[in-house]
């Protein structure tokens, strides 16, 4: 049966260091010609959710092309600081090992669901060579929507209209690292493989409702087994606690 799994990004394939945080602090002032003062983090929401909120933070109005403005930059900043994204990020282990194994499974078709904006999901896979296990145009980003749970439905859209097969929730797996890639995967009936490697620990990932908890993706085989295999059972894969 054909299968579409979609990757998490960041803290699930890649951690990209400290340089989309400089990224977001210089896009942030050049858009509003303040500084970027008002804590914020991602937790797995839209590149549209957390812009937004970071403007609201700062008492502006993200209407009136302020957020377009702000996002743009946020692009423009990214694609000039590549190099030091390379040298600084990393791909975490047993990624590559992972993307290649499950896209080599026959039926099966990869992509990302991310909070990332498309040219950004495309800058990160590519400056840390894992664009070539992923099709972009099936993939879902964080400016289809400002709800993360709302993605899925633009990946499906977009397997229809580029493999002329309509995927659904039950014959698709999210492979992610926060809470909110299980609500995701929830909210459309999918499968969701969550992995310890971002700031939420194995336990909390179980009792978020995860059908399997990985602690990495150094274990290729658990990956497979998780991806591909695993379809009623809870948390299937033993860890450690954290």
């Amino acid at each position: 049966m054909p299968l579409l799994v979609l990757w998490d990004i960041d803290h699930t394939l890649i951690d990209a260091g400290t340089q989309l945080r400089r990224a977001y602090a210089t896009a942030f002032h050049k858009a509003t010609g303040i500084p970027l003062e008002q804590p914020w983090q991602f937790d797995g929401r839209t590149e549209l959710a957390a812009a937004t909120d970071a403007l609201r933070a700062h008492s502006l109005d993200p209407a009136a092309g302020l957020l377009t403005a702000f996002t743009d930059l946020l692009v423009t900043e990214l694609r000039a600081r590549a190099d030091d994204l390379a040298t600084e990020g990393r791909v975490l282990p047993g990624a590559a090992d992972a993307l290649t194994a499950v896209g080599a499974v026959p039926g099966v078709r990869q992509s990302v669901l991310t909070g990332n904006l498309y040219p950004l999901a495309v800058l990160k896979m590519t400056v840390f060579g894992l664009a070539g296990h992923v099709d972009f145009r099936i993939g879902a980003y964080g400016d289809d929507a400002y709800e993360r749970t709302d993605l899925p439905v633009h990946a499906f859209d977009r397997t229809e209209r580029h493999l002329g097969r309509r995927h659904s929730g039950t014959d698709t797996v999210l492979v992610g690292d926060t809470p909110r890639d299980i609500a995701t995967a929830h909210a459309v009936g999918a499968r969701i493989v969550a992995v310890a490697t971002g700031t939420t620990g194995i336990s909390d990932l179980r009792a978020a409702g995860a059908d399997v908890v990985l602690p990495d993706l150094t274990d290729t085989a658990a990956v497979l087994d998780a991806v591909t295999l695993v379809t009623d059972r809870k948390a299937a894969l033993p860890g450690p606690a954290t």
